[in-house]
């Protein structure tokens, strides 16, 4: 249950960081090596090369409401899966408002008592 609860904070500073659009906060939930995946760009490996994208991104934006709604968590030791369900309302620069319903499937990595995300691949469900 204690790591489950930790698994939660992770994805509670992960969308905290995005709605202050705070990078390294955002960049500190990664493991160095992790793997985050997008529709239509794939598996970007490692920090270094996904949080200048992310960055860039996020940039586009003057808000960014973002919401999780938690789906099954599995624990194996320092390892773990998880689903997350995703809200996101974005206000584009440009005035263009969208919304967004997606999914995140998880791999977790506990590395000195904490947390890290070690593979996040996201899934649009539908967007408006």
């Amino acid at each position: 249950m204690e790591d489950r609860l930790a698994i939660r904070e992770l994805i509670e500073s992960y969308n905290d960081a995005v709605m202050r659009f705070d990078r390294d906060a955002w960049a500190e939930n990664w493991t160095d090596d992790a793997i985050w995946h997008l529709p239509g760009a794939g598996d970007m490996v490692g920090k270094d090369v996904f949080v200048p994208i992310w960055e860039q991104s996020m940039s586009n934006f003057e808000f960014v409401g973002f919401f999780a709604s938690a789906g099954p968590i599995h624990v194996d030791g320092d390892a773990a899966t998880g689903t997350w369900y995703q809200q996101e309302f974005l206000h584009q620069k440009d005035g263009v408002k969208r919304t967004i319903t997606g999914k995140y499937s998880d791999s977790y990595v506990k590395t000195g008592g904490r947390w890290f995300f070690a593979k996040r691949v996201y899934e649009v469900l539908e967007a408006h």
